[in-house]
């Protein structure tokens, strides 16, 4: 018998939603029995009191990059520079403490920065060490010429690539330089710690056959639906994948989506939008931002995906190229999930809503990006990340980090969605909050309390999420979490 397979009666939970406690025997991997406090005699079966705590629906991350999750702790860390200045003394500082080959800096965001990047500066700190800084949003990086050199690359004055050129060149990067299977069950076990359960993943690889073996190799601790890009698409239909379809012996790896970038970011100041950034010439297409995939490839992706059984996801963050995947999707009449929905134009919440799509959206990205929005989205930040006006129109919300763009954390999320405020800071556009009911569910792949006969993916916290504030919230205590029938953190009794 499997741990997942032996019963354990949960006593004296609260559920979400009810006044009452109950208690709650797991069998067989699932919910086998809720019943009134107390009610519920099962001979034989441990006992666990759970003292009142709240017994909740396990959470998803509907958004992950995981390896880069995984190697962020171990690159120096970019996020406290405010300034390319600031960035390059982080960089020396960092240079004598790592034997690295190329020196990896991750997380800058120069869209406030008072200078501006330049190869120069990199060179004159690392003439012959490669360096590789990498944004936080994944969607440049600013390297210097011994980097360029390793990598075959070709750069311009400030160093920067962007887009289509930086994500191939990290690419190459990122498959030399793999963490170990130690550093991915570190990261799987702290995901746990915090209450998920699964993960939607989005990292450009194989995945179809890259998580089954991390599994059978003791990466066991989250569900993961891994995702196909455009250039392993022709090989996954050759392999008879479809959407949904188990991976792997445990039932915890499935086939996801197809994910398809159609613009860039707002950082990067790439996203691609109806009106031009601020300071350049309207008439430069590319003052709009970036548009990587045409309507036309769009389309002919989308169809070849749907007609072999492989659900879409596509990432749209600037309002042009949201209606453009929306019209994609409703000139082919299919459903579909629009990664991030950033900027939305007024017309085209509706639209998601009569069309049946999913607006996947990063609540903390608002708090990272509300300052570069105010500035380079100045009078269209009423309809930026708007989750209110996506839901209210009758959009599906799941919620999601983007990781390793912000932290692998549905708390973070489910506080930013309720708050649109951190650090003490008034709320941004606070009619855009979500209720805390809708956050935690769009968090639990819609499940916002738990029911007989479902699998048992659960969640023990220390405190009430319906009444705890957006501090409370961000710092939610995790006591347990339960995957299928089986521990994959529990503190309720000293651990494991």
């Amino acid at each position: 018998m499997t741990d997942a397979d032996r019963p354990i009666l949960l006593r004296d939970a609260r559920l979400l939603g009810v006044d009452e406690p109950r208690d709650v025997l797991v069998a067989g991997g699932r919910i086998a029995r809720i019943s009134a406090r107390r009610m519920l005699v099962v001979p034989g079966v441990p006992e666990l009191a759970l003292d009142g705590r709240t017994l909740a629906p396990g959470l998803w991350d509907g958004h992950v990059h995981f390896t880069q999750w995984v190697v962020k702790r171990e690159r120096v860390d970019l996020a406290p520079a405010d300034s390319a200045t600031a960035a390059v003394a982080i960089m020396r500082a960092a240079l004598p403490t790592s034997d690295a080959r190329i020196l990896v800096g991750y997380g800058f965001r120069d869209a406030l920065w008072p200078d501006a990047p330049s190869l120069a500066a990199l060179d004159e700190i690392a003439p012959d060490r490669p360096l590789m800084l990498i944004s936080g949003d994944l969607h440049c990086g600013w390297l210097n010429s011994a980097a360029a050199r390793l990598y075959g690359l070709t750069l311009p004055e400030d160093g920067m690539l962007r887009e289509t050129e930086w994500i191939g060149a990290l690419g190459v990067h990122d498959r030399g330089a793999q963490p170990g299977l130690a550093s991915y069950r570190a990261a799987a076990a702290d995901a746990a710690r915090r209450g998920v359960v699964g993960i939607v993943e989005f990292e450009n690889q194989d995945n179809a056959t890259i998580w089954p073996e991390r599994v059978a190799a003791g990466v066991d601790s989250l569900r993961v639906e891994g995702s196909v890009w455009p250039e392993r698409l022709e090989e996954a239909i050759g392999r008879g994948l479809r959407t949904g379809d188990r991976l792997d012996d445990a039932g915890l790896i499935s086939f996801g989506r197809l994910k398809i970038v159609v613009d860039g970011s707002l950082n990067t100041r790439t996203a691609f939008c109806w009106a031009p950034y601020p300071g350049l010439d309207p008439a430069d297409p590319h003052s709009y931002g970036v548009q990587a995939v045409s309507p036309e490839q769009l389309v002919g992706l989308l169809r070849r995906a749907h007609q072999n059984g492989i659900a879409p996801a596509v990432h749209a963050i600037g309002d042009q190229a949201n209606t453009a995947v929306i019209d994609a999707f409703e000139g082919l009449g299919i459903p579909g999930i629009v990664e991030h929905a950033q900027l939305v134009a007024a017309e085209d919440f509706e639209r998601f809503g009569r069309l049946g799509l999913v607006a996947s959206v990063q609540p903390e990205h608002a708090m990272d990006d509300r300052d570069v929005a105010d500035r380079h989205w100045h009078g269209r930040t009423d309809r930026a990340f708007a989750f209110r006006s996506l839901h209210e129109a009758g959009a599906t919300v799941h919620l999601g980090s983007d990781a390793p763009v912000a932290p692998l954390d549905p708390w973070l999320a489910i506080s930013a969605a309720v708050s649109r405020s951190r650090d003490g800071r008034d709320p941004w556009h606070p009619e855009q909050t979500l209720p805390v009911d809708l956050a935690v569910s769009a968090s639990a792949r819609g499940r916002y309390t738990i029911a007989e006969g479902e699998v048992a993916d659960l969640v023990v916290l220390d405190a009430d999420p319906l009444t705890a504030t957006a501090t409370e919230l961000r710092e939610m205590p995790v006591a347990a979490t339960m995957l299928g029938g089986r521990w994959t953190w529990n503190d309720l009794e000293g651990g494991l």
